[in-house]
């Protein structure tokens, strides 16, 4: 659906060259949700804007529902615009018109019939559950709300894929929520693939199937979302993931850990998917010798799965906690032995 292929951007900044893609290769699916995060200043929105042809690599190739973009020009390019539908961070609104008058508008610019359009808007806004707002002129609407007829507007002309640049950054956590919501049912229902760029990784966990991480202007890890927030390999990766799952031992523990003269290791272990359902730890419990402390854990759904991140103190003899380990192991989690500073 989307495929780039080694694009490389820079900009000129006075003196300065600013490389905001730097060989740039990624791959998007029909029918998925895959989210680009990033820190300011990653290339995350140059990244979107060659999607829909606001701006070209300087070298690379960029191909968008089996068109290649750099053959694209004037109403070739914008016929494949129509095909791309584009959510904001601000939401772009006319705030002194109607949210009819906002979700017809690239219908209006297109030159469509009245009627069709009239019946696009009530069915758009219908899907989005905001046809008793059809008269409401923005201004009045809450912030939420705005974002909705966004979508909807995004919507009107049957796109068939679906950008959104930091849709829900604008906006507090319980309305993030039913955005995220609204977006993965226009997903499954519409059968339209979303690509979305974000410093949330809370929003990557929610809906996304597939995740890049950006720093620099390249793309530092890239997978399935279980994948990448299962075995993070970059340190911003961990950052990112450390914000939704985390992987420290509480302050409160570490004086009683350190404080422990008999022979320990303290293991960080992450089940996902059916290793979850495997009763190991209350196995290791069970061994005749061997202490097992819970020091700290985590639970997160994910892709209609779950992962569950646990830190342990295991205390006994060195054969007792490899023969531990190695349970571990068979079992299927991930184990990461964790050093505590002195």
């Amino acid at each position: 659906m989307i495929h780039i292929e080694h694009a490389v951007k820079t900009f000129e900044d006075g003196p300065q060259a600013v490389h905001a893609l730097r060989d740039v290769s990624l791959h998007v699916e029909k029918g998925d949700i895959y989210g680009i995060v990033g820190f300011s200043g990653a290339g995350k929105s140059t990244l979107l804007r060659l999607v829909n042809g606001l701006e070209k690599p300087d070298s690379g190739k960029v191909t968008v529902i089996g068109q290649d973009l750099s053959s694209l020009t004037g109403k070739s390019l914008l016929q494949l615009r129509r095909r791309i539908g584009m959510v904001f961070q601000q939401f772009n609104l006319l705030e002194g018109k109607t949210v009819s008058h906002n979700v017809a508008m690239p219908l209006l610019l297109s030159g469509a019939p009245k009627k069709e359009i009239r019946e696009r808007v009530k069915e758009v806004l219908r899907f989005v559950e905001l046809e008793d707002k059809e008269e409401t002129y923005v201004s009045q609407l809450s912030g939420g709300q705005k974002q909705r007829v966004g979508i909807a507007r995004a919507l009107a002309t049957e796109p068939e894929i679906l950008l959104c640049d930091e849709a829900t950054s604008a906006l507090d956590p319980q309305t993030t929520e039913s955005i995220l919501m609204l977006l993965r049912k226009v997903n499954r229902e519409m059968g339209i693939t979303i690509l979305l760029i974000t410093h949330q990784m809370q929003v990557i966990q929610k809906i996304c199937n597939r995740v890049a991480v950006m720093e620099y202007g390249k793309i530092v890890e890239e997978g399935t979302v279980l994948s990448v927030f299962g075995s993070p390999q970059q340190e911003v990766t961990k950052r990112f993931v450390r914000s939704v799952i985390s992987d420290q031992i509480p302050e409160v523990f570490l004086p009683v850990v350190r404080k422990e003269k008999r022979n320990q290791q303290v293991e960080m272990l992450k089940f996902i998917g059916d290793s979850v359902r495997e009763p190991l730890i209350a196995d290791l419990c069970r061994t005749p010798g061997l202490e097992v402390n819970i020091l700290g854990a985590t639970i997160q759904e994910m892709q209609g799965s779950v992962m569950s991140v646990f830190m342990l103190q295991l205390i006994g003899t060195a054969a007792l906690i490899q023969a531990a380990e190695k349970k571990i192991d068979k079992a299927g989690a991930v184990r990461e032995r964790m050093v505590i500073a002195p």
